[in-house]
């Protein structure tokens, strides 16, 4: 046995040493790789994007056919969208605890969190609702609070359970609204924590809704160029468009 050990040894030590021992190995590896075949039961699928509409149990993220969603937003749980609404890149909706609504005409921009608890300290609800035409400016936290029609909300601003920010009401940029905290009709609140700065003229409650809907405008253009179905479809009209020398 010592001496078959000693002359495989041998063996192998003489063919690398070999000026064409490359030629050999490169035998042996496509005779292995040609013994290996393809299970027919595999399936292809593209991996170019993530998962965005995540079911929880029960509920599942409903998203009206005119909404806007861009495609790397994740949205969990009891999340509705609804008409005209857009939800800009990078945010998270993540309605696993509670109710997340995005009213009518409403826009959620880049890289925002919105999340709901359990149940409210204060007493109040707990689901986090943004009725129609609210602008939420980029970077925003929202957790358990309620913003009601025709309100913005500047960007990097934090909304705290059981906050609310009543009709017609602008939160300026980087500011902390506590839990319980409540914006009156028509103000201007600003800081951190946000107080009240001054009320607002009727021209510029006037410019609210009008913001609400240009960015609607301007979610339809991202809607017709990059937006996919959630089927693959898409891919074979991709292969056609190659195949046929269109540029994609």
């Amino acid at each position: 046995m010592a001496t078959l050990v000693r002359l495989s040894r041998k063996a192998l030590t003489s063919m690398l040493t070999s000026p064409n021992h490359h030629v050999v190995c490169r035998a042996l590896t496509t005779e292995a790789a040609s013994k290996i075949t393809e299970s027919p039961d595999r399936v292809k699928w593209d991996y170019r994007g993530q998962r965005k509409i995540i079911p929880l149990g029960q509920w599942l993220p409903k998203v009206a056919r005119d909404a806007f969603v861009a495609p790397n937003v994740l949205l969990a749980g009891q999340v509705t969208v609804y008409d005209c609404a857009s939800v800009w890149s990078g945010s998270v909706l993540r309605g696993d605890l509670n109710k997340i609504t995005v009213g009518f005409s409403s826009n959620v921009q880049e890289r925002c969190v919105i999340h709901a608890a359990w149940s409210s300290p204060t007493g109040l609800p707990a689901e986090t609702l943004v009725d129609r035409y609210v602008t939420v400016g980029a970077n925003t936290l929202l957790r358990s609070c309620t913003i009601e029609p025709e309100c913005i909300v500047g960007q990097r601003s934090i909304l705290m359970e059981g906050s609310l920010m009543e009709s017609h009401s602008i939160l300026e940029a980087g500011s902390v609204v506590p839990p319980g905290r409540r914006i009156p009709t028509g103000e201007l609140w600003a800081g951190n924590p946000a107080r009240f700065v001054r009320t607002l003229t009727h021209e510029e409650t006037l410019e609210i809704p009008k913001l609400a809907v240009a960015i609607f405008d301007l979610s339809r253009n991202h809607l017709s160029e990059f937006y996919l179905p959630y089927s693959t479809v898409y891919l074979e009209v991709e292969k056609m468009k190659k195949s046929l020398g269109i540029s994609i």
